[in-house]
């Protein structure tokens, strides 16, 4: 089973067999901070339709961190303002994908507990088992997150 997820996720797949996919979702977010809700409506939505419900809130909340991180540092002036949220279910893991326009690679930042921002990666690093991110071809980049199932 071969989709734009799996394309997107191909660098992933050198570690993670793509036969071990069973189902993916994908939704376009315009380039608006409403799009971080909307992400973790569809987060929700997706995990319930999949029947994982112990991992709604994490993913959901994973989800919205790299959608705000893209919406925030991802936008580039040249590129078509949209981000996109990926979703993949494989035997024990699910990937949470977010990609947009920019090749710039994520920063994580020294954590300042009380600024209002700068947290972010650590938040994902923190509630998933791994995470990376790798540019695409031509322009943009992938930056994914990874949840065991069992």
């Amino acid at each position: 089973m071969r989709s734009e997820t799996s394309t997107a996720l191909s660098p992933l797949w050198d570690v993670l067999p793509a036969s071990d996919q069973l189902a993916s979702s994908t939704c376009e977010l315009p380039a608006r901070f409403e799009a971080v809700w909307e992400a973790r409506q569809f987060t929700r939505l997706t995990l319930q339709r999949w029947e994982l419900p112990e991992l709604l809130d994490t993913v959901a909340l994973v989800a919205s961190e790299l959608v705000t991180n893209a919406l925030r540092h991802g936008m580039t002036p040249l590129a078509a303002p949209v981000v996109r949220l990926s979703l993949a279910r494989l035997t024990s893991r699910v990937v949470c994908a977010v990609r947009d326009p920019s090749s710039a690679a994520p920063v994580t930042r020294t954590p300042d507990f009380v600024a209002e921002s700068g947290r972010g990666l650590h938040l994902v690093a923190s509630c998933s088992e791994t995470w990376g991110w790798h540019p695409l071809s031509g322009a943009g980049k992938v930056v994914w997150a990874l949840f065991p199932t069992e």
